[in-house]
């Protein structure tokens, strides 16, 4: 409800006690909307490494879909950001329109390595699946495998943890 009797004309939202975190959502919300609709962008992909960093990005992106969703409608939504194919898919149901629509534009992928763990591999899986966002997962070991050869081949000498452990963790 927009307006409230009684003079207090914010949203419920504005009225709870997280205030500060609701504007951050939603101004970074606002602003990523904004860019997949001026880049004519057909949607975002999110490097889901299960941690909180990736996490939360991708939540932004689920919830700028979901608040301009909110505005007016998925099919608005998908028209507005030329997304015709999204627009004819969109069943009638609002809830399922709206998973419709986060899981066309938005895509988490996992890009497992030697390292990877399965607590990380789920927790990926687990956001993406919660947001009705498209999930995949990825081995880039061998493309790891490959640039840390060209690398070592550019500095001339092998990389090692004890002195390259910045470069062998990015």
């Amino acid at each position: 409800m927009l307006f409230r009797s009684g003079g207090d004309r914010r949203d419920s939202w504005e009225r709870g006690p997280h205030v500060k975190e609701e504007e951050f959502a939603r101004a970074v919300a606002l602003g990523l909307f904004d860019y997949l609709r001026k880049s004519r962008a057909r949607g975002a992909v999110v490097s889901a490494s299960g941690g909180v960093d990736s996490s939360a990005v991708a939540c932004l992106v689920a919830l700028a879909i979901r608040f301009a969703a909110s505005e007016s409608t998925p099919g608005a939504v998908a028209a507005r950001l030329g997304r015709d194919d999204l627009e004819r898919l969109l069943p009638a149901d609002r809830d399922a329109a709206l998973r419709t629509l986060v899981g066309g534009m938005l895509t988490c992928v996992y890009q497992s390595t030697a390292n990877s763990g399965s607590v990380t591999r789920s927790a990926a899986r687990g956001v993406a699946e919660s947001l009705g966002a498209t999930f995949h997962e990825f081995d880039v070991e061998p493309l790891v495998r490959g640039y840390e050869r060209l690398v070592a081949a550019a500095v001339g000498r092998p990389l090692a943890w004890a002195r390259d452990d910045v470069a062998l963790q990015n």
